[in-house]
């Protein structure tokens, strides 16, 4: 076929054998993905050894533990329904196979050997391990605060409906839970996940299948140094906090942390206004900067009026604000909103995942050469 020479490009539909252009070359060196997956590496390497452990000595290759969660990861950073629709993305687009990995003609993976594969890494409670990484690499950048810390809790819907539940007991009529009686999660169970439990923040009319999701803030840039889901009651947070601020203690202790010159700081809501939380505060030498009720017989405070009078804790109330933006970012499309993994293990695993997914798009804001980190 003979062409006229001029200006005009052709159409020509026939591809071409062979591409010479690296993946590499097709990602700009601007993108936040880079800084992203440079510091996903870093963590990854940190965590080699003990992958290592999770897989038998001989056997057939798996997929490898870090390209299923560089994948893990953009499923969340981008919103991803679901696994198949994830593997649809890594089937066609570039920008996806190189962050997670695969070369152009790499075949992607079946939908439910992904999934399988997952539940190892699940069992293995490699996303705690990986939120402890992040939060040295931003340590070691300076990015957090060791004195001053925010906390709460956020509701997960679980993936069950309302009508799942039935009576524990086919004999026993259910109640109201009042005076007297066992509490409604006592009497129900949902057929699809007994591990949720009905709850509401609002009242019981509006309860829902859920878990609860809880983080520790620090207060300087507001990234997640602690992390866990629980099943839902009203004494969950409290309880999840003083967890928390335990592990948080151990392992400033552990990195050789110098002693504090001032108490630390822990500002919360109503929520943790209880007896019990406060003295445990008090027992770690942590400053309680929980918000009070207003006077009222039913619900009690109680802080001293030195712990009231606090300088710092208008301050700490004032961080506050940071936990919406953790839930805020986790509830768009992602499994803070609705999480379909069931089991209470399931749903702790996957919302430290997500915390620490939070904290690597958050620091690459706050650090000014994270977009120049090489993507190894």
């Amino acid at each position: 076929m003979r062409y006229v020479s001029d200006m005009r490009g052709r159409d020509i539909e026939q591809g071409v054998v062979f591409s010479y252009i690296n993946l590499e070359d097709r990602i700009p060196q601007d993108h936040p993905l880079r800084a992203i997956r440079g510091m996903m590496n870093r963590s990854l390497r940190e965590l080699s050894s003990y992958f290592d452990q999770l897989y038998a000595a001989v056997g057939r290759d798996s997929i490898p533990p870090e390209r299923l969660l560089r994948a893990l990861l953009l499923q969340a950073l981008y919103s991803i329904r679901s696994e198949r629709q994830l593997m649809e993305q890594l089937d066609y687009n570039l920008l996806f196979r190189w962050f997670v990995g695969l070369n152009p003609d790499d075949k992607v993976w079946d939908v439910t050997v992904y999934t399988k594969n997952r539940e190892r890494l699940i069992a293995g409670e490699v996303s705690e391990r990986l939120l402890a990484s992040v939060v040295e690499q931003a340590r070691g950048a300076n990015l957090l605060s060791n004195d001053h810390f925010t906390v709460d809790g956020t509701l997960i819907e679980a993936w069950a409906n309302r009508r799942s539940f039935q009576p524990k007991d086919p004999d026993q009529v259910v109640g109201t839970g009042g005076r007297g009686q066992k509490l409604l999660r006592d009497q129900v169970e949902s057929t699809t996940d007994p591990e949720a439990r009905l709850y509401s923040k609002g009242g019981p009319a509006g309860s829902k299948p859920s878990y609860l999701g809880h983080v520790l803030l620090e207060n300087r840039n507001g990234l997640v140094v602690g992390a866990c889901g629980t099943q839902s009651s009203k004494t969950a947070e409290p309880g999840a906090a003083l967890t928390l601020l335990d592990k948080v203690k151990r392992a400033g202790e552990a990195g050789g942390e110098p002693e504090r010159e001032t108490k630390m700081t822990l500002g919360a809501d109503t929520a943790y206004q209880t007896q019990e939380f406060i003295a445990g505060l008090r027992q770690r030498k942590v400053a309680p900067h929980v918000a009070e009720y207003r006077p009222n017989p039913k619900f009690p405070n109680f802080l001293t009026p030195e712990e009231r009078g606090d300088a710092r804790f208008a301050l700490s109330q004032g961080k506050r604000k940071l936990v919406e933006k953790v839930f805020g970012w986790g509830k768009q499309g992602r499994a803070v909103k609705q999480i379909k993994l069931r089991g209470l293990a399931r749903v702790d695993w996957m919302f430290q995942f997500l915390m620490a997914g939070y904290n690597l798009v958050r620091m690459v804001k706050l650090m000014p050469t994270a977009t120049a980190i090489p993507a190894p």
